[in-house]
């Protein structure tokens, strides 16, 4: 009908438009003509109404279908929107249940990353360790075993190759093999490198994978591998005298024992370069002079002041006992012959008691005036070289720090013109320090120790001294009172 009313207006436009003028202008022709174009006009408005009103319907048919269609369609829209927002929640929770699991698997993944790290890891240290012992290990050098498939070690070792199960099961033989050899103890006749130099013949001891020795006529010592050449050659320094009598003896099969060096050759490297006593002295620089000067002295102080104490020790029966008996007999003069003997005469304590019996008619305190001098008279001779000993004791340690200060002088010397690279270069200063400083303390401490017996010794004699010389000025006014009592008894008679 919309489309109806649109045709309407639309032919009364026309006819506005177009039959006004028409008939303005064949206002002329007859009114017979007008009527018969009117009712034309009239005719076509009305085919053409029809058509439109035709044509109306028939759009409105195709709108009408067309809306169904369409609403159809959005009905269909609408349930494949339902259903793709039921797939997408249902893609989102399998989303969130696949990010769940996808953590829970790196987890569990980092977890048995680091677990075979950390495997490869010791593999790798392993695979280093049994390299070194391999190429440390002379029996399994001169067995050949050199020659198996073991070079991907120091591949492993170096993190160059990763380790496959057969390389495993390679190192477990051959650690294997190392451990079985190290309870060997061998006895066979093998060339070796000699002291001098010289490939020589010698009876060798190999004990497991830690010591060689060896018997070469009459020297025996210990045997040193290397493994880049697998050979055998003996220390430049002998061992002690001990050790080789008991390398003799176990060689000989008369000891069930033999000298075994359990790390590896450290120990015997030690013996190679062992630095002898004068040799550390010539490292000390010029200070050391001096230090062994003081000990020289010292010892010469230690020894002349021993011998002396020794010479004129107390003698048993102490002098005060013989002379306490002579001296109840009333026998006065075989007291002075007795200290003035050759046996006292020489001795401290004879000369101390024979001046204080030479006085013994004075009053108490002139013999015990007579008998302090006499005591004082022997304590210079007593305590000489004493002082200068103390002295000495002092000395020492003072320039062993001088030698200290000197070496470590040299060291920042070192250390300004060529740097801190080469420690070899700052080794001589560090050595002047402490040879020096040990020297010093070495002399020190057992001239110290000396020092003290003497001093000790010296005050014991002179304690006796001064013991004894109480007892006789005791013994003189005891037997003066009884001698008195005696002549008052014979009076009064």
């Amino acid at each position: 009908m919309k489309y109806l009313h649109v045709s309407s207006v639309l032919v009364f436009l026309l006819l506005f438009f177009f039959v006004e003028p028409l008939l303005a202008e064949d206002a002329r022709v007859g009114a017979g003509q007008a009527d018969h174009q009117r009712a034309e006009l009239v005719r076509q408005a009305q085919a053409e109404k029809a058509a439109a009103v035709q044509s109306a319907r028939e759009i409105e048919a195709a709108i009408r279908t067309d809306r169904q269609a369409l609403e159809q369609a959005v009905a269909e829209l609408e349930a494949k929107k339902k259903r793709l927002n039921a797939t997408v929640s249902n893609l989102h929770q399998e989303e969130t249940q696949i990010t769940a699991e996808e953590s829970d698997v790196d987890v569990q993944l980092h977890k048995i990353d680091g677990m075979v790290k950390e495997l490869i890891g010791q593999i790798r240290i392993n695979a280093k360790d049994l390299d070194e012992l391999i190429g440390q290990d002379p029996q399994y050098a001169r067995r050949g075993k050199k020659g198996q498939p073991l070079n991907f070690l120091s591949a492993v070792a170096g993190d160059e190759k990763f380790p496959g199960m057969e390389d495993i099961r390679t190192m477990d033989t051959a650690l294997l093999e190392i451990i079985r050899s190290s309870g060997e103890v061998n006895l066979k006749n093998i060339v070796i490198t000699s002291r001098s130099g010289r490939e020589s013949e010698a009876e060798v001891v190999m004990v497991g994978p830690f010591t060689g020795v060896y018997r070469l006529g009459g020297e025996t010592g210990f045997l040193n591998f290397t493994p880049g050449s697998d050979r055998l050659f003996a220390l430049a320094n002998l061992p002690d005298s001990s050790l080789r009598r008991d390398i003799a003896s176990y060689m000989d099969g008369s000891s069930p024992a033999v000298p075994v060096d359990i790390s590896r050759g450290g120990a015997l490297r030690q013996i190679s370069h062992r630095v002898s006593f004068i040799q550390q002295i010539h490292q000390g620089g010029p200070i050391v002079w001096p230090i062994l000067a003081l000990l020289l002295f010292g010892v010469l102080i230690v020894a002349e002041r021993s011998f002396y104490l020794l010479r004129y020790r107390q003698l048993k029966p102490p002098l005060i006992a013989r002379i306490r008996i002579l001296a109840g007999k009333g026998n006065w003069g075989a007291c002075e012959k007795l200290c003035a003997g050759n046996q006292w005469k020489k001795r401290p304590m004879g000369r101390v008691l024979g001046a204080g019996l030479s006085v013994r008619t004075l009053d108490r305190e002139e013999i015990e005036n007579v008998l302090h001098e006499a005591i004082l008279a022997e304590v210079p001779r007593l305590e000489r070289g004493l002082s200068t000993l103390g002295m000495f004791t002092t000395i020492s340690p003072l320039l062993g720090l001088l030698g200290t200060v000197t070496g470590m002088i040299n060291v920042f010397h070192v250390i300004t013109l060529y740097g801190t690279s080469d420690p070899r270069m700052m080794s001589s200063g560090i050595s002047e320090a402490l040879v020096t400083t040990m020297l010093g303390l070495s002399v020190a401490i057992p001239l110290m120790l000396l020092h003290n017996m003497i001093s000790r010794g010296v005050d014991r004699i002179i304690g006796d001294m001064e013991e004894q010389s109480v007892s006789l000025v005791n013994l003189i006014f005891k037997l003066r009172s009884q001698e008195s009592v005696l002549r008052g008894k014979t009076a009064t008679r």
